[in-house]
């Protein structure tokens, strides 16, 4: 049974042990530089968490994380797919004008191929100054354990080129694209793509989830004396569905591709809990600031009535709609971050000023982000009042700024949308509100940048 509204969590206070600035802008002092973990799901829909509303998949080690820290309901990813989202997240700039903003380029970029056939892939530059960056420069020692997705097919742009000290995981430029997708026979340690010895022969041992786990907690036991930002980007529940212990659901009377999709999630919710374990058993739990993410909507391939994998939101991964952009945001931290639910509207780009302002340092003045810090400890920010914008270059465009949102579909006329009373974009007010249309359309337009890689970009005539 689909959601017919968003879920409610009641949840009550912890109190704050950060010292805040007279401005209300939360620091640390050197000694006690918070450590950072992203941990970012790929392609899992904002209602695939129980404590997001779905009531099939168990993911108790993530609802704790909810129920004991912050989560939003208004939170979105930097695009509707992997590599424009997550040149959002690590860059602090909005698809309008990143240099990533599609998984293929029409122009430009590097020649590879994709199931054999030729594509064309843009890569993150050198000029791309990252989270990674940010945080080496903040004196915290950076790891990417598994996708990068931002090399494209240039050897020379993997995470190690792009301010991470260290990288374990996989890479599209190495041309081996981590095939099978969830029990690779190779993998990369740092620069070295090393065997996987229990996988090789074509062997279904080591699940990826599983291997990405071990190296997160390697990473954290080497630098329990130093400040660190872990970047975790898990493979689940990303398609093909490829798992072979799927006991969670295995009473259920569900097709095996459903089965397999939702042990993808509850599997990764147990590798969830061994890392908080880990930072429990270390000593560092109440000074490591957890974030957790999905990289945007469920996919066509998901098993979305079934599993309600979207909620009742329109659309799905690709598409800018709610069901495309809208993922789940939780940040956790025991005693310093508020057990609360809140309806902000945050994005992808406010990480890069968000982690600047927790390790103490300055976020970069271009970046389209703003600090939301103060409100994981109980302060108030202002969130509502700028907008939000993506794009496809030539394909969609949409924006949003308090209530109100516009969707071009691949050149179609522009449609508004009152998601405060219309959250599931059901009722086009483009012809009832043509002055909000016309100031909406106006300020998306101030949004956009050219780019040599898509020559063609979102046209905005109406």
């Amino acid at each position: 049974m689909k959601n017919s509204k968003l879920p409610v969590l009641g949840l009550s206070s912890l109190p704050l042990v950060f010292s805040a600035c007279a401005d209300g802008q939360q620091t640390a002092s050197r000694e006690d530089k918070p450590n950072v973990i992203f941990i970012l799901a790929d392609d899992m829909g904002y209602c695939d968490l129980s404590c997001y509303g779905n009531v099939e998949i168990t993911t108790p080690n993530i609802d704790r994380l909810a129920a004991t820290g912050t989560h939003f309901t208004n939170a979105y990813a930097g695009s509707a797919i992997s590599s424009p989202s997550r040149c959002a997240l690590m860059t602090g700039k909005h698809s309008g004008h990143t240099t990533i903003r599609d998984n293929f380029c029409n122009a430009g970029g590097l020649t590879g191929l994709k199931n054999g056939a030729p594509i064309r892939r843009m890569h993150l530059t050198q000029d791309d100054y990252t989270l990674a960056n940010l945080m080496h420069d903040a004196g915290y020692r950076t790891c990417l354990v598994n996708k990068w997705h931002l090399d494209g097919f240039n050897p020379g742009a993997g995470p190690l080129d792009r301010g991470f000290d260290e990288f374990y995981g996989w890479l599209i430029s190495s041309g081996q694209s981590n095939s099978p997708y969830y029990y690779p026979a190779k993998r990369f340690n740092n620069r070295d793509l090393s065997p996987v010895t229990a996988n090789e022969h074509e062997q279904q041992v080591r699940h990826n989830t599983d291997i990405s786990t071990d190296d997160a907690i390697a990473f954290i036991n080497r630098n329990v004396d130093n400040p660190f930002f872990l970047y975790l980007a898990f493979d689940a529940p990303h398609e093909p569905y490829n798992i072979n212990d799927t006991h969670w659901y295995d009473e259920k009377d569900w097709d095996a591709n459903s089965k397999r999709y939702a042990s993808l999630i509850s599997h990764m919710d147990e590798a969830v809990g061994r890392l908080i374990a880990e930072l429990d058993r270390l000593g560092l739990r109440e000074n490591t600031i957890v974030f957790f993410a999905s990289d945007n909507g469920a996919a066509v391939q998901a098993p979305l009535e079934l599993l309600n994998c979207n909620g009742s939101f329109r659309g799905r991964k690709g598409i800018v709609y709610e069901g495309g952009i809208r993922v789940p945001l939780i940040v956790n931290c025991p005693g310093k971050v508020k057990e609360q639910e809140l309806l902000n509207q945050v994005f992808f780009p406010d990480i890069m000023p968000t982690l600047a302002a927790l390790s103490g340092t300055k976020a970069p003045e271009w970046t389209d982000g703003i600090d939301i810090s103060p409100l994981f400890f109980g302060q108030q920010v202002e969130t509502d009042n700028r907008m939000l914008y993506w794009e496809f270059p030539g394909k969609q465009i949409a924006a949003r700024k308090g209530k109100w949102k516009i969707v071009q579909m691949r050149e179609q006329p522009f449609e508004l949308y009152d998601l405060e009373n219309d959250p599931f974009e059901t009722t086009d007010l483009a012809a009832s509100e043509p002055e909000i249309l016309e100031q909406m359309v106006a300020e998306a337009k101030t949004m956009h940048r050219p780019t040599p890689n898509w020559p063609l970009p979102g046209e905005f005539e109406n």
